[in-house]
């Protein structure tokens, strides 16, 4: 029996300049257990020679998890995220997220961020994804 993953993605760009900018085109991607599925992230800086760019994953009830990192000169994948599984990198303006393997524990909301990123208390970016009537909000800006 085949099980689908529902993938949500929301672009996070926390104190960016009004020239930073971080997009993800498609709000939710739906994939096969077992397959493989791309994505999509953008952005736009005044540093993009030093632009770091992180990918986050968060699971229903529970704050923004690193993923990964990538700056033009390196490559970091936190250890529960295994390279072979998980890998992205900065072709120009983008930097697409490609999840092997698919597994159920996958579903979940995956952001995009460009440095600075959220550090110390979630609480704020926690409570701007959910609507009032506790349904996921899509487009976080």
């Amino acid at each position: 029996m085949e099980h689908w993953l529902w993938i949500i993605l929301a672009a996070l760009c926390c104190e960016c300049k009004g020239e930073d900018k971080v997009t993800q085109t498609r709000a939710d991607v739906t994939a096969a257990e077992g397959k493989a599925v791309t994505l999509d992230c953008t952005f736009e800086t005044s540093v993009s020679s030093t632009a770091y760019l992180f990918w986050y994953k968060q699971e229903m009830n529970d704050f923004p998890k690193y993923m990964l990192r990538r700056f033009s000169t390196s490559v970091e994948n936190a250890p529960e995220f295994p390279i072979d599984r998980f890998h992205a990198a900065i072709n120009g303006t983008s930097v697409p997220l490609r999840i092997e393997k698919l597994h159920l524990s996958d579903s979940a909301v995956y952001y995009c961020a460009l440095q600075p990123t959220v550090t110390g208390n979630s609480t704020s970016l926690y409570k701007n994804l959910w609507s009032k009537d506790n349904t996921i909000l899509h487009n976080v800006h």
